[in-house]
């Protein structure tokens, strides 16, 4: 398969097996799994997740990647629900359909991010009982990644800078730690389920290649607030500028933050180079993250 197609099955892999593992729309209490449904079920490109299944891939193991990388993707989902409720980022869309706070309501929002938390590390659980010191060491990178030094004091910095001075030290805490590392932990995670996952030296590249190329998506993302519209986005666009947010393109401007974007990438793809192994699907989706249009 050329890189499309593969992108696209891994795509229909994910979602149908995060369809079938989901407690159904009909499970009581309802309205929780229905809004939990509406989140996880509303698309958007499921990078993470497919991060963590060609991360596995650059060597092939023997354990099944699709549990990590499921939890991961639940992670991300509490991480958007709660990212939109009105005391945060207050966004009402959410790839393309009203955010689970205005389509429910804001209780039930916080709930349904509350149940995705445990949720992930139950799949990761069943999905690795018979391995656990795998289950071990991959409840612990997606526990520490989720936490308050990483994915929520990123979050909680960003909240403390909105309507202040650009400052670039503070900037690049926020994006290495909310947006930045969720995305290192996705391959992180992938790797260390594949044949060459105790490699320490090896892993240490991955973890470089997934910050960088973390932080490449963040200045993309930066880039496409302001120059896309809310329908290419499936989300409320110039949100950033209208809550006052620090952005890479309010520091250095448009081009700056391209920049920056291309200076992430390459050291991203070096660092996959580097690794060996069949890393052409990683390369070629690091390229189409920098020149995503949504």
């Amino acid at each position: 398969m050329n890189f499309s197609e593969k992108l696209k099955a891994w795509q229909d892999q994910v979602n149908r097996a995060m369809d079938q593992a989901l407690p159904g729309s009909e499970v009581h209490p309802t309205r929780l799994h229905q809004a939990i449904r509406h989140s996880v079920d509303a698309g958007g490109k499921r990078l993470r997740p497919i991060l963590t299944l060609g991360a596995e891939d650059l060597f092939p193991g023997e354990n099944d990647p699709m549990p990590a990388a499921l939890a991961i993707e639940l992670i991300h989902t509490y991480s958007l629900i709660h990212d939109d409720l009105p005391a945060m980022d207050d966004s009402e869309m959410r790839r393309g359909k009203p955010s689970c706070h205005v389509a429910f309501d804001e209780a039930t929002a916080i709930l349904a991010g509350d149940a995705l938390q445990p949720m992930a590390f139950e799949w990761l659980a069943r999905g690795y009982a018979s391995v656990p010191k795998l289950f071990a060491d991959l409840s612990l990178i997606l526990a520490e990644t989720a936490g308050s030094r990483q994915l929520v004091g990123g979050q909680m910095q960003d909240l403390l800078s909105e309507g202040k001075e650009p400052d670039e030290e503070n900037l690049s805490y926020i994006h290495r730690n909310k947006t930045a590392a969720m995305i290192r932990a996705s391959l992180e995670m992938g790797f260390r389920i594949g044949a060459m996952g105790e490699d320490m030296e090896k892993t240490a590249q991955v973890r470089e290649a997934g910050l960088s190329l973390g932080l490449a998506f963040q200045a993309v993302d930066d880039l496409l607030d302001v120059t896309g519209s809310t329908e290419e986005l499936g989300k409320d666009a110039h949100h950033d500028s209208e809550q006052g947010k620090v952005t890479w393109v309010t520091l250095k401007g448009e081009e700056g933050a391209r920049q920056l974007a291309r200076e992430h990438t390459e050291r991203a793809r070096a660092s996959l180079e580097g690794l060996g192994g069949n890393a052409d699907f990683l390369l070629e989706l690091t390229d189409f993250m920098l020149e995503r249009k949504h």
